[in-house]
């Protein structure tokens, strides 16, 4: 009996660590959808459920290239149709798609692949990485400390966004539809390039009360080596 409770205990604090060091390095994945592509809503719903884990940063990034069918997606961005465009690029893809899902800047997903995903976030979260990033709030903003073990090329980002939020779909591929979003990217800027070759340490001004990430990510657009939270 004793031996048991000793037995369950360091499981417990195991549990416990890899839960900590889990929230510490999450998998960031990017959907490319759009309120006018009629397959996309179960890529939405599935981007939802992501959303609730705590290893996972879920992000919806709404393009703009679906709004000439007859409904204009109210949370399209031009920026985000260019930086799937990129990602195509840095594949040696000639086409974007939706719905389609990035997995830690380097693996895309086209269409609705649960358990692809699945594999996907289990290896890079095995995967090392040679940044540590922490963030810290601070009055009017925060403050962004990262080191780099791999000097490199790479870009601090800021990205803002709405957990949630409920559209009523008039026109186009899903006119009649009412559908609920989950995270909706409204803001993604780059705070900083930096090299790695030194310690970062960055002051950010950031008001609202949205929710913030912030990541860093080699140049290309290329891997996501680390992100984190605004909490």
């Amino acid at each position: 009996m004793f031996m048991r409770a000793v037995i369950g205990s360091i499981l417990s604090l195991w549990m416990a660590a890899a839960a900590a060091w889990a929230g510490e390095r999450p998998v960031v994945i990017e959907l490319y959808t759009s309120q006018g592509c009629s397959s996309c809503p179960p890529a939405d719903a599935f981007l939802a459920e992501l959303a609730q884990r705590d290893d996972v940063i879920a992000l919806a990034l709404h393009v703009d290239y679906w709004d000439y069918i007859g409904w204009k997606d109210i949370f399209a961005n031009p920026g985000f149709t260019a930086r799937q465009k990129a990602y195509a690029r840095a594949a040696g893809a000639r086409t974007v798609y939706t719905p389609q899902m990035v997995i830690g800047g380097v693996d895309h997903v086209v269409g609705l692949q649960p358990m692809q995903v699945a594999d996907l976030i289990a290896a890079h979260r095995a995967a090392p990485s040679p940044v540590e990033l922490g963030v810290e709030r601070r009055e009017g903003g925060f403050v962004v400390r990262a080191r780099s073990a791999k000097p490199g090329p790479m870009r601090v980002q800021l990205v803002r966004y709405l957990p949630e939020k409920t559209v009523q779909i008039k026109r186009g591929e899903n006119s009649g539809r009412t559908l609920r979003y989950s995270n909706i990217v409204t803001e993604w800027r780059a705070l900083a390039d930096w090299d790695g070759t030194a310690p970062l340490e960055l002051a950010v001004q950031a008001g609202g009360e949205q929710p913030a990430v912030v990541l860093v990510q080699r140049h290309g657009p290329g891997r996501i080596l680390a992100a984190a939270r605004l909490r």
